[in-house]
């Protein structure tokens, strides 16, 4: 992790002593968590998340009093949160209230991180944002061979990997370029590209239409992996959707 990005403060909140036991000695495996505190009700939580700067919550839904969605959706500004529960049936709820990731218990170590990894690319977009870094500067340069070319990311429609390289795809030209996909992905801002495959990083704002398991950009017809269309949908389509 960068020295320049601060550590993710954490507070977990469950009403069982050993739900809280078992998740505060996952984060503490984690070197870029530091655990707040633990809280047994959301009442308990809503003082601590107010009075102090809580960058993550590990957030148990069925609790007495106020549940955990009940919760999150009264914060105004409510830090990141990633759902910890036995009950699958709220899945759904809790992309609606875009949380970060959704932990069924029991909660095994590699879900975990998992789910903090992609937490924590959040956060230090958020950091990064804090500090204005040029995230919506529009244009990039790719080298090939002896030359710099400078693109325009608003202009890419979507992203192919190829091994050891990428192909970067315009309406009336394409690039290939040395660089691998995670690389290109980490340069482009994440609300306006998503990986919809692990060979296919998409535009978002270039999208024509989604049917079953498939996308189309300016024509081609691109497949969507089983584990991400839920997230597409979520992330991208339903914040938009107009008709039901």
């Amino acid at each position: 992790m960068s020295s320049n990005i601060p550590k993710m403060k954490c507070l977990i909140i469950d009403d069982e002593p050993l739900a809280r036991f078992h998740l505060k000695e996952l984060a503490g495996q984690i070197d870029f968590l530091s655990v707040e505190g633990t809280c047994a009700t959301a009442l308990e939580a809503d003082a601590k998340v107010k009075e102090s700067e809580i960058d993550l919550l590990f957030l148990d839904i069925n609790m007495p009093y106020l549940t955990g969605l009940e919760f999150l959706e009264q914060l105004e500004n409510p830090p990141l949160c990633i759902l910890t529960t036995a009950y699958s049936e709220y899945a759904l709820e809790g992309f609606r209230l875009q949380v970060v990731d959704y932990l069924l218990k029991p909660i095994a170590f590699n879900r975990f991180y998992q789910a903090v990894n992609k937490a924590q690319q959040k956060f230090i977009i958020s950091e990064k944002l804090k500090k204005n870094s040029p995230l919506d500067d529009p244009f990039l340069y790719v080298r090939q061979s002896d030359s710099f070319i400078k693109v325009s990311w608003v202009d890419i429609l979507y992203i192919e990997s190829m091994q050891n390289y990428t192909k970067l795809h315009f309406k009336d030209k394409s690039l290939v370029i040395h660089q691998t996909m995670k690389a290109i992905e980490e340069s482009l801002p994440s609300d306006h590209f998503f990986r919809i495959h692990k060979s296919y990083l998409i535009n978002i704002t270039h999208i024509d239409m989604i049917s079953g398991g498939r996308l189309f950009i300016n024509k081609i017809e691109l497949p969507i992996s089983r584990t991400r269309k839920e997230e597409l949908l979520n992330q991208v389509v339903y914040k938009k959707l107009i008709s039901k």
